[in-house]
């Protein structure tokens, strides 16, 4: 049976480039499948769709329809216990809450000199898709968080798009939480096709201008391959988390908490980071005994990503090397169990979100706190950002010059325009505009190139 990997950083002075390395890193051998089957999906429409049905879902219905009816998600509410529709209902009411918080107000002007007016006005996207994964899981937490932040911003149309099972319905879970929180449209296709369906459109399926939300290297390689036809969104992979302690965590917890993204799948990246021999070699000692307690099928999941290449232990010469490592790394989720972590915090620079303190593990922030849970992977939180109202918004500038403030500025225009060599933006606010201008007698009209 295969150790934990341990990866001592304690004599080394440079982080070796294949420990920060991801399942999408490379995504050669998944686009050149995925090539074929959006071709498929772009000609041939639902046809394409109710075969990859069969093929990857292993759909054997023979009245396979791509959409959910009415009937189907009335059906999920009989089969879902009552305790699983009341948690569904509080995630839904803290992840609206915290995403009405964060949406941004319609419209600001300020005026940044007398006469100059400028600011933004935001508005929705007028459609977007939520892919909500299923192959390794059921998640109607995803639709919650995919589906949320698009309802406060008033989308008008967000559809679900989410594989089927062999039977040909989709998970319970997923069409109740699709139900609560408004969401009328849900489509049985998922990974690369899903992608194609909404990028393109089919018979069935509509056309959309953004997708969102997470999924596996097939869905990874067919947002980049479809990237100039669809809004592919934050770059929402295979799961990834740091668990970064120091020596007054509790090596059992630590272990504990190893357990929540490595259980996602093989191709998970998990790390625990201390410069702590002792926290190491105790998380490492308690991870046997939590695998052999965990359904079976997700222990040999996690067991695989922690002693494997692209997770395990590591271990620096002290925080300071700890922290270069999570700002090198930019994991998804980061959580920090140290004595002081608001002190920590200060000094991270680059994660998808960051959960401080032993109450606040990986499974709250994936479920219940209100932030959003679609966070960027493969090293991406360096430059992006959470799932937030904001994806599914555009921002508009706005500028309005009075007729004071026009002589301010027009001038330092002129010029500006006479030095880039346009001319035509030049004589824009020459004399020849002077005097088309209403009130062009007035002295502070005057020609503002001269």
């Amino acid at each position: 049976m295969p150790d934990v990997q341990l990866h001592d950083l304690t004599g080394s002075g440079s982080i070796p480039p294949a420990l920060l390395a991801r399942t999408e890193a490379d995504l050669t051998q998944y686009t050149e499948r995925v090539r074929p089957i959006i071709e498929a999906v772009r000609t041939e429409g639902d046809a394409a769709l109710v075969r990859y049905a069969r093929v990857f879902d292993r759909v054997t219905a023979a009245d396979f329809q791509l959409r959910v009816s009415p009937q189907e998600i009335d059906a999920a509410f009989q089969l879902l216990p009552a305790e699983v529709i009341r948690a569904i209902e509080h995630s839904i009411d803290n992840i609206r809450r915290f995403h009405e918080a964060q949406k941004p107000q319609e419209l600001w002007l300020r005026e940044i000199e007398p006469g100059i007016w400028t600011g933004d006005r935001h508005t929705p996207i007028d459609s977007v898709a939520c892919y909500v994964p299923r192959g390794k899981g059921s998640f109607p937490s995803v639709v919650n968080m995919t589906v949320l932040p698009g309802m406060v911003a008033g989308v008008p149309r967000l559809i679900i798009v989410t594989p089927p099972g062999p039977d040909g319905s989709v998970d319970a879970g997923t069409l109740v939480a699709a139900r609560l929180t408004g969401v009328t449209e849900i489509y049985k296709c998922g990974g690369a096709q899903a992608v194609a369906a909404v990028a393109y459109g089919t018979e069935t399926v509509p056309q959309c201008l953004k997708i969102v939300g997470p999924g596996s290297p097939w869905v990874v390689a067919a947002k980049r391959l479809l990237s100039e036809v669809i809004d592919p969104g934050v770059p929402a992979g295979p799961s990834e988390a740091i668990i970064l302690a120091d020596d007054s965590t509790n090596p059992a917890l630590a272990a504990l908490d190893l357990c929540i993204e490595s259980e996602h799948g093989p191709d998970s990246s998990v790390f625990l980071v201390t410069p702590s021999r002792r926290v190491a070699a105790g998380a490492a000692a308690a991870l046997e005994g939590y695998w052999r307690d965990m359904e079976p099928g997700r222990a040999e999941f996690s067991r695989a990503v922690l002693c494997g290449a692209r997770g395990g232990i590591v271990l620096t010469r002290d925080l300071d090397a700890a922290l270069e490592f999570v700002n090198a790394y930019a994991p998804e989720h980061l959580e920090v169990l140290c004595a002081e972590p608001l002190a920590v915090l200060g000094r991270i620079r680059n994660a998808g979100e960051v959960l401080l303190g032993p109450y606040t593990p990986c499974t709250l922030g994936n479920f219940m706190l209100g932030p959003n849970a679609v966070l960027p992977t493969g090293g991406r939180a360096k430059t992006a950002s959470p799932l937030s109202v904001f994806d599914y918004m555009k921002r508009m500038t706005i500028a309005q010059v009075t007729p004071g403030g026009y002589p301010r500025v027009a001038p330092d225009a002129h010029r500006f325009a006479t030095y880039e060599g346009f001319d035509g933006h030049a004589r824009a606010v020459s004399a020849l505009r002077t005097a088309l201008l209403p009130g062009a007698d007035k002295p502070q009209d005057r020609d503002p190139g001269a």
